[in-house]
């Protein structure tokens, strides 16, 4: 057998260790953790401050993603490292808020002064490990399981299932509490302006034309004259709107093409323009926008909840910020 395929089957098996792992924790989250799984979640959400995420070594390196994770879906948290908060950094806990600990044989001794000084000031303590009967799971209000018995480790020493199982838990938290909390995608980019990822959630409001810049038009004006606006304004678009500013119709570049003969220019916006045009609301996603956007769609006017004309949405600004 070759080095190449030896690689193959080694690697195979610890997916395939990993993955069984993570449906038995699925299966015991629907089982008997279910009830524990509940109280955690209800305790991180009723935290009046933060809630502090801490392990040690590869736990460590879990614990500061799920508190990244935690912070950007809604829920305050922070990652401090148990041996800095031996040294200092303890003074980050503060008063309503809730410890998550994590460790998957639960007796990492560099734990013991944040347990001792969780249980001094009634912190609640959350953990996250393999062995309930463990320093941990002792000192602990809500302990979650891995279940974690075997690493895919081939000599069963670096954390690997563990590790993979614990941030499953972290994620599955972090999901809950946004499901608990409503937190939305339009929460979620507000903790996300920048970046590619920032780009893709902002809003129609933010790119979309308003003012001077909106070509508008009254439903009885003759198609010549709308075509002038149409081409003034550069957008491939006419907003035809009523004296209230409520949108009426829609007349784009692809209806007068299919529209073209000689008593096009006679011929009032009204019978041209499509009624009841697809539209968008401001706080929708630019990313959902683009997703309306196929064919001959290259425009959404963007209307208040009473119909109320406030935008043109055009699918090359959604682009340029993609």
């Amino acid at each position: 057998m070759t080095h190449v395929e030896i690689a193959v089957i080694e690697g195979a098996r610890v997916v395939r260790e990993e993955a069984e792992a993570l449906a038995a924790l699925s299966a015991s989250l629907e089982g008997d953790m279910g009830q524990a799984f509940g109280a955690a979640v209800e305790l991180l959400a009723g935290t009046g401050g933060r809630v502090i995420v801490t392990g040690m070594g590869k736990s460590g390196h879990i614990a500061a993603k799920i508190a990244a994770t935690l912070a950007s879906t809604g829920t305050p948290a922070m990652f401090v490292h148990p041996g800095e908060a031996s040294h200092g950094d303890m003074g980050m806990l503060g008063a309503g808020d809730v410890v998550l600990a994590l460790s998957h044989t639960g007796g990492t001794s560099e734990l013991g002064d944040v347990l001792a000084y969780c249980a001094d000031r009634e912190i609640p303590l959350v953990a996250i490990t393999s062995r309930v009967d463990s320093l941990l799971g002792c000192a602990a209000h809500v302990v979650l399981q891995t279940g974690v018995e075997r690493e895919a480790c081939p000599i069963n020493l670096a954390p690997m299932t563990s590790t993979t199982t614990t941030l499953a838990l972290g994620d599955a938290l972090a999901a809950a509490l946004m499901r608990r909390n409503g937190f939305s995608s339009t929460d979620f980019a507000r903790f996300h302006p920048g970046g590619k990822l920032g780009s893709r959630l902002l809003t129609a409001e933010k790119l979309m034309h308003t003012g001077d810049a909106l070509p508008l038009t009254g439903p009885e004006i003759l198609m010549a004259d709308a075509l002038v606006v149409m081409s003034e304004k550069r957008l491939g678009h006419v907003l035809a709107i009523d004296t209230t500013g409520a949108l009426l119709g829609i007349v784009s570049d692809g209806d007068v093409r299919r529209h073209m003969g000689s008593t096009l220019m006679g011929r009032s916006v009204s019978e041209i323009m499509t009624r009841e045009p697809l539209t968008v609301a401001p706080e929708t996603l630019t990313s959902e926008a683009l997703e309306l956007m196929s064919g001959s769609v290259t425009a959404l006017p963007v209307v208040s909840d009473v119909g109320q004309l406030l935008g043109l949405l055009h699918i090359h600004d959604c682009l340029a910020h993609t």
